[in-house]
């Protein structure tokens, strides 16, 4: 993580590419090339009327950023919304048995980063990735409302149903953990 102090902000986005400002994407930074703007320097130098007559609101957002301004707070910590561990292998493996050895290696692990990260929150849901030789990768996810090792084996065995005969590099576990409040079906007596 990168940290920009107050009196960084303006030669920081002088130079910043326009892709890297939230809420430009793909078909804004072709318009916004189409137009020879590149940097922030770029849009520092561009007419502020004339960039809100081509971009709307957004324009003007894009304006503000550009000269290091931006209304939003800061925030310095997120919660994890997941947490995961994974081993890639200097020798691709290719057994079930292989693949569980790694998985046993790995839960203890999974289990202790949770406690680390995220002691509080329930399980919402577990998952296998697997990465293959050829770097293709599946991964399979159900819901689960408790971290179980036993809960892996049916997701490493559907995740191996989609081998076809290819060696995997890479094994990793993870959990998705529950975000806040769950939304509750209310019953009404009439």
């Amino acid at each position: 993580q990168y940290v920009v102090t107050p009196e960084q902000i303006l030669p920081f986005v002088t130079e910043l590419k326009l892709e890297k400002i939230p809420g430009v994407g793909k078909v804004t930074l072709q318009k916004l090339h189409d137009k020879g703007l590149y940097l922030g320097k770029d849009v520092q130098n561009y007419d502020r009327t004339l960039l809100m007559q081509q971009f709307g609101k957004f324009g003007q957002s894009l304006w503000n950023r550009a000269h290091g301004i931006d209304p939003r707070e800061v925030v310095v910590e997120r919660k994890a919304k997941s947490v995961g561990v994974e081993r890639t292998f200097a020798h691709n493996i290719s057994t079930y048995d292989e693949c569980w050895q790694v998985v046993e290696k790995l839960y203890p692990e999974l289990e202790q980063r949770l406690q680390r990260v995220r002691p509080e929150l329930n399980i919402a849901k577990q998952g296998v990735k697997v990465k293959f030789a050829d770097f293709q990768q599946t991964t399979v996810e159900h819901s689960f409302p408790k971290l179980t090792k036993e809960q892996f084996v049916g997701l490493l065995q559907e995740a191996m149903t989609r081998q076809q005969g290819r060696e995997i590099r890479l094994i990793g576990l993870s959990v998705g953990l529950e975000q806040g409040l769950k939304a509750q079906q209310l019953a009404w007596d009439f």
